[in-house]
């Protein structure tokens, strides 16, 4: 299998100095061509970070990321911008959806930025949505779909122009359990077809759905398990336990630590905001009425 990305003793530190926090420390990790890679850690692990330092969101501070054998560390932020844009597609858990704006329109909206014609954008968004199955709700707006709707939405948006990468930030953290049923078909569907799916979660049922599992603890990797489709949460759990030395793990960690997550998506209680009250996107309107979709580090 080839290697698609590649992290060669990857540091993140935070304050540097007597009291720095290295959120990522010294990691390594290959990722293959079409792997369904779960990274799984509980808050504070550097999951998270990871995630960013995959979706060049951020540099580390030492350290080299290969992408397609090219070191996109050593990249300008345009050309980090580019990178996202072409190479991956992201899913977040709070959706970023813009309100005012239809299922098709979202879908479309970053078509627009990388230049593609109306014909282009209308066909990619259009059989985005088809494949995850909203082919009849593309004119409706987020506040007219339930939470799963709108997070097949936000998968048409990160598939429409068919990335090597998709990146999936705890894409069911706010849904139910048949919704999140329905999101793992999406993802290993896109899978099957050839895409790398790369998911970070706290939640070892979630993990299980993958092929390969990568637990974070204090910005280690402390195991890296190949998942023969037979594994359940608490082989996870096991796994996780066995491999790292630095905290006991057990199968109850996952309810443990969701009494502090938010409650699931409930649309008659949620008021849905748009994607500028979330910390991934940037809109900014010009002179000229439209708007200006930025990821972060590219204002």
């Amino acid at each position: 299998m080839a290697s698609l990305i590649e992290i060669r003793n990857m540091c993140k530190i935070y304050n540097p100095g007597e009291n720095e926090v290295r959120a990522l420390d010294h990691v390594s990790l290959s990722i293959g061509e079409n792997e369904f890679v779960a990274i799984i850690g509980h808050s504070g692990s550097g999951k998270s970070t990871l995630m960013n330092m995959l979706g060049c969101l951020d540099v580390p501070t030492s350290g080299i990321y290969l992408l397609h054998g090219s070191d996109v560390s050593l990249l300008s932020d345009d050309e980090l911008s580019d990178i996202r844009n072409q190479e991956i597609g992201f899913i977040f858990q709070g959706f970023n959806l813009i309100a005012n704006l239809t299922a098709f329109e979202n879908v479309e909206l970053p078509l627009i930025y990388r230049g593609l014609s109306k014909k282009e954008r209308t066909t990619l968004a259009k059989e985005a949505l088809r494949k995850v199955g909203l082919e009849n709700r593309m004119d409706h707006k987020p506040s007219e779909m339930s939470g799963g709707q709108q997070q097949r939405v936000a998968i048409a948006r990160a598939i429409a122009q068919a990335p090597p990468v998709i990146l999936a930030d705890e894409p069911t953290g706010n849904l139910d359990s048949h919704s999140t049923k329905e999101i793992m078909n999406i993802l290993k569907t896109l899978h099957s077809e050839g895409r790398t799916v790369i998911i970070i979660t706290h939640d070892n049922d979630i993990a299980a759905n993958a092929n390969r599992i990568v637990h974070i603890e204090d910005g280690k990797i402390t195991s890296d398990s190949s998942n023969n489709g037979n594994v359940n949460r608490d082989d996870i759990a096991r796994e996780i336990r066995n491999g790292s030395g630095s905290r006991e793990y057990d199968s109850n960690y996952d309810d443990e630590y969701k009494e502090d997550e938010e409650e699931p998506y409930d649309a008659n209680e949620i008021e849905l905001t748009d994607a500028s009250a979330e910390n991934d996107f940037d809109l900014k309107p010009e002179e000229d009425n439209n708007i200006d979709l930025h990821l972060n580090g590219d204002n």
